[in-house]
């Protein structure tokens, strides 16, 4: 498990979650007190089966659910908010490595507003339909060879990540000198995660492996000699978390007491600064 050992070592256990996607299996989550950061365990030896699910929304393009439909309302309203962050980085070229592209929609707009786009997507069935739309995937980040890229965005994808530290440093190697890479993750020491605790849906284990604190994401891409430039809210993150999170606490929906936690959460992280999901901007030290 290349060389993040260090990451498995002297864990102690916080929360034991449950997958309310695939299984009904339980894990534990643990904590990292050195990096600050928690630790879905065990992690299993088929991790890919526990993505098959027609639930799996970022997979899909479904508008069937409730969920399904708030989902895809927010994704729309946020892509632009991710365009215009790319658009800010001033640089001479306009390349963009999207490394978990999921059905497209990203790279179809920074296509469509002349970066050029490439993607990284390992599911099947989300490259197919990232093709519908003109955008087509590689299934793998070690298939990128002989390019460099002026950004590099994980959009709730480093969370998802097996070989932790590895793939930090096979993404720097990919990144022009004056290049940057965003991340978008979850946040542990959000409100709405400390109200909802093992029922956080952001837990979502087992398929998010990691659960980091600003702290944690400082440190880990140091150790990469990277620096986090920036640290923006993802506002609309809370709301939707809440949502899933009272369904699986509850077993029903209770949308006004979800949307109240959502904006608790928010309220609460302009003095703490930690908002349900964070995006970092982070560039080479």
């Amino acid at each position: 498990m290349d060389n993040q050992k260090e990451l498995y070592t002297n864990l102690t256990t916080l929360l034991n979650c449950k997958d309310n996607t695939v299984s009904g299996e339980h894990f534990e989550v643990m904590a990292h007190k050195e990096y600050e950061m928690l630790v879905t365990s065990p992690v299993p030896k088929n991790l890919e089966k526990y993505y098959k699910s027609k639930t799996y929304i970022s997979h899909t393009d479904s508008k069937k659910t409730f969920f399904d439909k708030i989902y895809q309302a927010v994704k729309n309203h946020t892509l632009k908010q991710k365009l215009l962050l790319l658009n800010s980085f001033k640089s001479g070229s306009k390349s963009v490595l999207d490394f978990g592209a999921g059905t497209g929609d990203f790279l179809k707009i920074c296509k469509n507003n002349n970066w050029q786009v490439l993607g990284i997507e390992p599911n099947a069935e989300a490259r197919e339909n990232a093709v519908k739309k003109g955008v087509h995937l590689k299934e793998n980040l070690l298939d990128v060879t002989n390019q460099k890229f002026d950004v590099i965005t994980l959009w709730h994808v480093l969370e998802h990540v097996e070989n932790l530290k590895s793939t930090i440093k096979v993404l720097k190697s990919l990144l022009q000198p004056e290049g940057r890479i965003v991340v978008a993750v979850p946040n542990y020491k959000s409100y709405d995660a400390a109200f909802y605790k093992e029922h956080w849906a952001a837990y979502d284990v087992p398929r998010h492996l990691w659960h980091f604190s600003q702290k944690a994401i400082h440190k880990l891409f140091l150790e990469a000699e990277m620096i986090v430039e920036e640290t923006l809210p993802m506002k609309f993150d809370s709301y939707y978390v809440s949502l899933l999170s009272e369904k699986y606490k509850t077993g029903k929906s209770n949308p006004i007491k979800a949307f109240y936690r959502g904006f608790l959460s928010n309220r609460s992280a302009k003095s703490t600064t930690e908002y349900s999901s964070l995006i970092y901007v982070i560039k080479n030290g």
